[in-house]
């Protein structure tokens, strides 16, 4: 609002984020009401997800079954529920395809639950029961993830089950021999080494575990105190509303770890208030956007991608978290500066202290919620697997929940938490199984060594030219899946390329996560700005443009910490990673500023210019690099403090400057 122009209408704000109740709640609501089919289907939906989540929950406590009974019933109870939840066609109703679906899921969980201990003897000599009950799984996974991923993984996954078979016919160093049917089922299903490789080990035993934390923590209040406090320390300066949706959208999204559900989860209570407060719809779904998207790079959680690569890198979470700290924090300070300055360009105001929560007392009432989190970081810094520190989580989150009336968890709550957690992760479970068929893919044709030359040969041997190669295919796999699986495929296949061409090991994972977060905020399939312009009233292409405006450092922070490791924590030399991130920090500020084109005052394209090679310059590695980039900070400085521009001078821009 301007100079506080509407701060007096409005009211005291309530930032309590409600969680949309559970159908087992539902249930329990309406416990009076006439039974039908559909009904029913509704409760033993619900009560097959809270199964899901105890089984995973008792496992991560007393101990998992044997590998391949872990990953497969987490897999076929997971395949299970997306075939009595998402419907053959979207918005059509349970129908006999899927009661269909239904009893062949039921045929295969017979199999692996009297007959797994069977299939896994026979792994390496395949029987003809391997064959059909295998062939079977795997187009039950490639269904599942049509249902919860879309045409696109699921055509992925395909593509690579196809291009096993017919390797002879592909061109130059794509070609492969071929593989027997008998050994792609063997590889697939009776072992795990296929859909029960990696992807599916860290989402049968750590993902899930954390899916079901971030359920548990939410009922509990845990968004609204995490609203709170945003709020309560940012709401009241110039631009605080904004940077109060950063804050508490980055929050809970690095606890909930998808972007597009996060956005729809804070973006309902956050847009409408920012457009309350006098800010366009437009800039009010970009920035929500770009912070929910961030919340999957942002420790300590992060998303799931990080611990698929924890177990491919063999470093510990914990320490992978560490590493991410300063690029996640940059890319906040980025968007941060610009939301601020921003809102400092059209002088509007933050909203009176007297009508937000009181910080100290938010910390004082609800800050015990943030103590689960707390407790899982420093269980895996003892060396806790992230498994058992997920499970002392859940745990904690219940009992401190009890210390006040306003959060105590009752059992209605603790089994709306099991059926949301459980379905939340049904997403990614299908799209690990998916990404389970392309590293076996990878394995049994020797694409992954063969695929790297190739990518070296197109660049021609240029390390920059890969890098953007591998930029724009992580952004294209993204579209339209979760982030999970445009990394595996480009772990499997383009990491090798990056670490052969003397790349860090931990720079080359993280390039390719990166760009498979912000493939979440790019057309034509920008899945969480698309979600965030619905719920402001904007257009979805130009939200999404806004948005990479915004988070336009998370395009250019990839390619920094790839020519400079130091950013990701990476060396020995105590000196190079301090002065790095000082350098970084003032980066930050210079990058935002040539972005919104406010720094002191409006700024010309010339300082503009200036300001951005500054930017540029100061995380270059090298001290001459930081020098100049020092002296071009100073000099538009010293320009716009000579020519008397102030921060309130040129109010002519109204709806911000795309």
């Amino acid at each position: 609002m301007k100079k506080n122009e509407s701060a007096a209408n409005v009211k005291k704000i309530d930032t309590n984020i409600k969680e949309r109740p559970a159908l087992i709640e539902e249930l329990w609501v309406a416990k009076k009401e006439k039974w039908n089919l559909s009904r029913f289907i509704i409760l033993l939906t619900s009560l097959l997800a809270i199964g899901l989540s105890i089984f995973h929950i008792y496992t991560a406590g007393f101990g998992t079954l044997s590998s391949w009974q872990q990953r497969s019933i987490h897999v076929v109870w997971a395949l299970l529920l997306i075939f009595l939840i998402f419907p053959f066609k979207k918005g059509k109703k349970f129908g006999l395809v899927d009661v269909f679906l239904v009893l062949v899921t039921l045929v295969e969980v017979w199999f692996i639950l009297f007959q797994g201990e069977a299939i896994q003897s026979r792994q390496g000599n395949p029987n003809m029961t391997d064959y059909i009950v295998g062939t079977i799984f795997i187009a039950l996974v490639l269904e599942g993830t049509r249902r919860t991923n879309g045409i696109l993984m699921a055509g992925i996954g395909l593509f690579f089950l196809a291009y096993i078979f017919l390797g002879p016919y592909f061109p130059g160093a794509l070609a492969h021999p071929g593989v027997r049917y008998g050994k792609m089922v063997d590889q697939m299903f009776n072992g795990t080494l296929g859909i029960f490789s990696a992807p599916i080990y860290i989402s049968s035993t750590v993902l899930i575990l954390f899916v079901i934390f971030g359920s548990f923590l939410m009922r509990s209040g845990g968004g609204q105190f995490f609203t709170n406090f945003a709020f309560g320390a940012l709401g009241h300066r110039a631009g605080g509303p904004a940077l109060s949706a950063v804050g508490t959208s980055a929050m809970v999204a690095t606890i909930t770890g998808n972007g597009a559900a996060n956005a729809a989860v804070t973006g309902s209570f956050t847009i409408p208030l920012m457009k309350k407060l006098g800010y366009s719809k437009r800039f009010a779904a970009a920035v929500e956007a770009v912070a929910s998207q961030g919340g999957q790079i942002m420790p300590p959680i992060m998303g799931a991608s990080v611990f698929i690569m924890a177990e491919t890198t063999g470093i510990p979470y914990i320490t992978l978290a560490l590493y991410a700290l300063i690029p996640a924090t940059i890319y906040f300070l980025i968007a941060g500066f610009i939301v601020y300055y921003h809102s400092r360009k059209l002088q509007l105001e933050g909203i009176p202290k007297e009508q937000l929560p009181d910080t100290k007392m938010v910390l004082l009432k609800q800050g015990y919620l943030f103590l689960p989190i707390l407790l899982i970081i420093y269980l895996m810094i003892d060396g806790y697997s992230p498994m058992k520190a997920g499970f002392y989580g859940i745990i904690a989150t219940v009992i401190l929940s009890w210390i006040r009336k306003m959060t105590r968890m009752n059992l209605l709550d603790i089994l709306a938490s099991l059926e949301n957690g459980a379905k939340s992760a049904l997403t990614v479970i299908a799209a690990c199984a998916t990404a389970g068929i392309i590293v076996g893919a990878v394995s049994l044709t020797g694409l992954g060594l063969t695929f790297s030359r190739f990518m070296i040969d197109v660049a021609g041997g240029n390390l920059f030219i890969l890098l953007i190669m591998l930029a724009v295919a992580s952004i294209i796999l993204g579209m339209g899946m979760p982030t999970v699986s445009a990394y595996v495929i480009l772990a499997v296949l383009g990491v090798p390329a990056l670490v052969e061409m003397n790349v860090n090991l931990v720079a080359a994972h993280m390039f390719v996560f990166y760009f498979g977060v912000m493939s979440g905020l790019t057309p034509p399939v920008a899945i969480t700005a698309y979600t965030t312009a619905g719920i402001a009233g904007s257009n979805p292409s130009a939200t999404a443009l806004y948005a990479i405006r915004i988070a336009l450092g998370g395009f250019f922070i990839p390619f920094i910490f790839v020519y400079n490791p130091e950013l990701l924590l990476q060396g020995d030399d105590i000196a190079a990673i301090v002065l790095t991130l000082i350098s970084a920090i003032i980066s930050c500020v210079l990058f935002a500023g040539a972005i919104e084109g406010y720094w002191f005052g409006e700024l010309t394209r010339l300082k503009r210019i200036l300001l951005f090679a500054g930017a540029v310059l100061l995380v270059v590695p090298g001290v001459t690099g930081d020098i100049v980039g020092v002296g071009l900070l100073l000099f538009v400085f010293m320009l716009q403090r000579s020519q008397g521009v102030s921060n309130t001078e040129d109010t002519s821009v109204k709806g911000g400057i795309l």
